[in-house]
């Protein structure tokens, strides 16, 4: 019976890691064929057999492919490294959406627009350098014989809205042009999407994500509490360490790029850990649920609503209720979200 057991708990975790893979792949193939006009399948296998298709090489090639690639790259990037988090505290609500890492990032790459005149790479560059340097700042200040992971959210939260507030006072220095262009990447846009953009999402969740991934067990055994994983011999210090390390620099290259794409993270992790069950770990179940949400997301703003809207506010509409929901169930639970 418990051999029985545990090959249906194998079974469903692949199954619903197999359907989610096919549901990117899906949604990949429905960016790249539908948008203002629709291409064949059998057009777009020609393209990319290297047949000349006319018009492909522009539709497809230079906007659609790129975006394809961005929306699928960040999701993951996202996903992974939210999830990373909230199994490590034990919480749904530590996300780097709401703890301020995403703040972090905007926050330094709004500055770097607006104050240095900077752009491209070194925006991204310093946005990074700022979300790693504030999770450590959030986590030095939270560790008190250990990390709890309701004091390091509330610090997070509170470092976010100072982070928040910052942000509106550049804002409100900005000119005209240095404005516009601030906003659109506090928006969370993959608008004008390159294919140069997504190699370095590429190498990070090549880097960050083999690190999480190795971390796998650790991670999934901190999950039973402190207690339980320094007597199952975890090195409690060192992986909370490298985890958010990792997580973070998967957020931060993907805020980097993108823009905060709202809510992904956030929502991640709990999609998957309910479509999983207790059939094993949500990790690679929640990257590729991040991946869905922002290609379904930026899809659904740019062709199934009135008007064009940036994926940010696609996510960020469906991310805010479900916060005020965690919100509510914690006060009703006496905090355990």
């Amino acid at each position: 019976m418990v051999a029985a057991s545990r090959q249906q708990r194998r079974s469903r975790h692949r199954r619903v890691t197999l359907g989610l893979l096919a549901l990117v792949i899906v949604l990949f193939l429905l960016t790249l064929m539908v948008g203002q006009s629709v291409t064949p399948p059998g057009d777009l296998i020609g393209w990319a057999l290297g047949k000349d298709v006319a018009g492909l090489s522009f539709t497809v090639g230079q906007l659609r492919l790129p975006r394809a690639i961005l929306c699928t790259l960040s999701g993951l990037c996202f996903g992974l490294g939210g999830v990373a988090f909230q199994i490590m505290l034990r919480n749904p609500l530590a996300s780097p959406d709401i703890i301020g890492i995403s703040s972090a990032a905007s926050a330094a790459a709004v500055f770097a627009i607006v104050f240095l005149s900077w752009s491209g790479l070194l925006v991204s560059m310093f946005a990074v350098l700022a979300g790693l340097l504030i999770a450590l700042t959030i986590y030095g200040l939270a560790f008190r014989d250990g990390v709890a992971g309701a004091r390091l959210i509330l610090i997070g939260i509170g470092m976010s809205a100072m982070l928040e507030s910052f942000i509106a006072y550049v804002l409100t220095t900005a000119d005209a042009w240095t404005l516009r262009e601030s906003m659109r990447w506090l928006t969370g846009s993959v608008n004008g999407a390159r294919l140069s953009q997504g190699l370095p999402l590429f190498i990070a969740l090549l880097g960050f994500g083999s690190l999480l991934l190795g971390l796998r067990k650790n991670l999934e055994v901190l999950s039973l509490g402190d207690d339980t994983a320094a007597a199952l011999g975890v090195p409690l210090a060192k992986t909370r360490v490298a985890v958010i390390i990792a997580a973070v620099g998967l957020i931060a290259f993907a805020t980097a790029v993108t823009g905060p794409i709202a809510f992904v993270a956030f929502l991640s992790g709990p999609i998957a850990v309910r479509l999983v069950a207790n059939s094993g770990s949500a990790i690679i179940p929640a990257a590729l649920t991040g991946a869905v949400l922002v290609l379904s997301g930026d899809y659904v703003g740019q062709f199934l609503l009135p008007g064009r809207y940036p994926v940010g506010v696609v996510t960020g509409a469906l991310g805010a209720p479900y916060l005020i929901y965690l919100i509510i169930r914690a006060h009703r639970t006496g905090g355990a979200a």
